[in-house]
């Protein structure tokens, strides 16, 4: 399996409304941490994720987390 890229060593952090989205697991979107496809031709696809109300998030953008798509500090360690 390839390794993703380190898109940034430090999560995102965004207030989302209610909606299902699509976290980038690749590494290569140019709209991180959210998917625009840049994955094509990879064995990689987005990670689905869904909010049931508004709420503040930390979104990885290491790729790296044991808690995907949320940020878990693993970026401290690479």
């Amino acid at each position: 399996m390839s390794e993703p890229v380190i898109a940034d060593k430090k999560p995102t952090v965004l207030e989302l409304e209610a909606g299902t989205y699509y976290w980038c697991k690749c590494g290569q979107s140019q709209n991180q941490p959210f998917c625009d496809g840049a994955h094509q031709g990879t064995e990689f696809l987005p990670l689905a994720f869904e909010l049931t109300e508004k709420k503040k998030v930390a979104l990885c953008n290491c790729k790296y987390t044991d808690n995907p798509p949320y940020c878990d500090g693993t970026h401290t360690k690479l």
